[in-house]
């Protein structure tokens, strides 16, 4: 069955393969019978018209456009909505009684999040039940820390589970990727904070160690192995945060080794996060390439030029001129660039 990610595919291919065609013709390359191109042209406007009817995509440059300014602004609304809700707990609640409270936090989430079905059954497109849904998240974010207030409870990361469970279970049920963002940062907090607990450090103090993140992040992107038939957008996403973390958190170790778990000197460690970020980037680059996943190819370069970066200014910063310390990193630079676009090339099966 087709999906909303495959009809959107088959537009863009549509609007490509119509540019192309009229190119082809204009150059005297190519030239269809007006029966057949009457043929082409009612085959793509009855398939772009079906498409548009059930899945309300983008069939042209305008429409896609004017849906990422409309995404921007439901981002945008639904930080709004709520701040609201954060600033009406903060200037209101002390007015109101114990009771009343549980209501209100109860209830919040309930109904917004029974909005977000309203919605999502009279616009495909998703936009307000993407900003309803970030509104229901922060509504039950609120709930659980309040509660956890009013009745004296000891707060523990087990509410990142809660918290990230909401979020997944409104990303797969309505596709959101706002949402599976939402779900995934809460799991890897859970995760981060639970592996710093076994070393004996407190829950709250779990950021203090970037390891804890390498194990949660490599969790989420050995979770993009799991198939997303009706989401296949879904697992790159697993993918690239998961790595995201891991890089993230190499970049930090290789520059300060003492807030490592590792018990040896800071400058050993240093060392080996440096070679270990620059062998999974590489490793990442290389697998991106083979697999056809840009997203995994263009975070790993991103982050081997700054591991490159890093330490090229600790080698040459203090005792270069500023000057020829960036006259040095122009030509890594353009270096860098004839690497690319010769492997770019050995790709397509010859050598520019």
């Amino acid at each position: 069955m087709i999906q909303k990610d495959d009809a959107q595919r088959r537009a863009d291919q549509v609007r490509a393969f119509n540019m192309e065609l009229s190119a082809l013709e204009s150059e005297g390359v190519l030239t269809l019978a007006a029966d057949e191109w009457d043929k082409v042209e009612s085959h793509h406007s009855t398939l772009l018209k079906s498409y548009a009817q059930q899945f309300d995509i983008d069939i042209s440059g305008t429409d896609k456009q004017l849906s990422w300014g409309m995404r921007i602004i439901s981002f945008l609304g639904a930080l709004a909505l709520s701040a609201a809700v954060f600033f009406f707990f903060y200037r209101f609640w002390g007015l109101l009684g114990t009771t009343t409270q549980v209501g209100i936090l109860i209830a919040a989430p309930l109904l917004v999040t029974l909005s977000i079905e309203f919605a999502a059954r009279r616009e495909k497109t998703l936009y307000f039940a993407s900003l309803l849904a970030l509104v229901a998240f922060t509504c039950f974010v609120l709930n659980l820390s309040v509660l956890g207030i009013i009745f004296n409870i000891t707060p523990t990361q087990n509410a990142f589970i809660a918290w990230g469970s909401l979020a997944l279970i409104l990303a797969y049920t309505y596709g959101l990727r706002l949402q599976l963002v939402a779900g995934m940062t809460c799991i890897m907090s859970y995760l981060a904070a639970t592996v710093g607990t076994w070393s004996g450090c407190y829950w709250l103090s779990f950021g203090e160690r970037p390891e804890n993140f390498i194990v949660a992040g490599t969790l989420l992107a050995v979770a993009a192995v799991i198939p997303h038939r009706r989401y296949p957008a879904f697992p790159g996403l697993y993918r690239s945060y998961g790595l995201l973390a891991i890089f993230i958190s190499i970049l930090i170790l290789a520059n300060w080794g003492q807030i490592s778990y590792l018990p040896w000197s800071s400058n050993f460690i240093e060392g080996g996060y440096q070679i270990a970020g620059f062998v999974l980037a590489g490793a990442m680059i290389a697998l991106g390439i083979i697999r056809r996943w840009p997203g995994t190819t263009n975070l790993a370069s991103t982050f081997f030029v700054l591991y490159l970066y890093t330490k090229l200014f600790d080698w040459w910063w203090g005792w270069l001129p500023k000057y020829l310390f960036f006259l040095l990193l122009g030509l890594i630079a353009i270096g860098l660039l004839l690497v690319l676009k010769r492997i770019r090339g050995l790709a397509r099966g010859g050598v520019e």
